[in-house]
């Protein structure tokens, strides 16, 4: 895999980490940005999980952004570097610096294929939408309509982080324990960016991808309620359902590769 860091984005340089996995024997498509989901990373959502080989074993080639202090990115002490419209323009400058070109109908690997889960996928609806002469395709796992993180009950989770009680919100709590899940997560930096996220809340019909769509979600995951009405807002997207898979476990379904492998094929 190709390791770098992505540059300077509007004058300042957000740290993010960028990998390049590319397949061996390369079909003539557009390489595929995987986006993972909060306090997750590229290596435990997509290398770890085994999208990474499977894809390249498919003849795809692909591209891997850590979110701000996720993975191997830096943790920004500038809480405007965590707002999703800074974390979209931080994903496009990545797209530039991995030689992605806009979509032309004569170059068939132009442009770029999109898979994003949880965090990643509200990341990739918004992304879609404003930059269609980009994306080509997207598969986004585990979507919803709601935003638990805009709904993250923040003041509880640093009262519980600094020895106090468990907050008494589901949701705070299962996300809270996505955040301690992984080994050198900065828990200060992941509730920054909580912060960040509440300022601008995921609004799905205020901006609609028209590219097509694959919207995939375990049929036990909470997460994902409204999947059905983003598939009616959008003029072209279908829905795969993963038996027996909910927000935590859908990421390793085989099922989910093979839609995802073939829906962008």
């Amino acid at each position: 895999m190709d390791h770098h860091a992505v540059h300077v984005v509007e004058g300042v340089d957000p740290r993010l980490s960028l990998t390049r996995s590319d397949a061996d024997s390369p079909l003539d498509l557009p390489p595929i940005l995987l986006l993972h989901g909060f306090g997750s990373s590229s290596r435990q959502n997509w290398v770890e999980t085994g999208w990474v080989r499977f894809l390249n074993e498919a003849g795809r080639n692909v591209i891997m952004v850590d979110l701000p202090a996720h993975g191997d990115s830096a943790a920004p002490e500038d809480a405007g570097s965590y707002a999703p419209s800074r974390m979209r323009a931080d994903i496009l400058q990545a797209l530039f610096d991995a030689r992605v070109l806009p979509l032309r109908s004569d170059v068939p690997g132009s442009g770029v294929d999109v898979v994003g889960y949880s965090l990643g996928s509200r990341l990739a609806w918004e992304f879609g939408a404003t930059q269609p002469e980009l994306v080509r395709r997207m598969v986004l796992g585990g979507p919803g309509t709601a935003d638990p993180l805009a709904m993250f009950d923040l003041e509880g989770a640093e009262l519980f982080l600094a020895g106090g009680p468990a907050s008494q919100d589901p949701t705070t709590a299962d996300l809270l324990r996505m955040a301690q899940a992984g080994p050198h997560n900065d828990l200060p930096a992941l509730l920054a960016m909580v912060s960040a996220i509440k300022t601008e809340p995921f609004d799905p019909q205020q901006a609609v991808p028209k590219m097509p769509l694959l919207l995939v979600a375990g049929d036990e995951d909470e997460y994902a309620e409204g999947i059905t009405d983003l598939q009616e807002w959008a003029p072209d997207a279908r829905i795969a359902t993963l038996p027996g898979r909910n927000h935590s476990n859908a990421i390793t379904s085989r099922p989910f590769k093979d839609a995802a492998q073939a829906f962008l094929a």
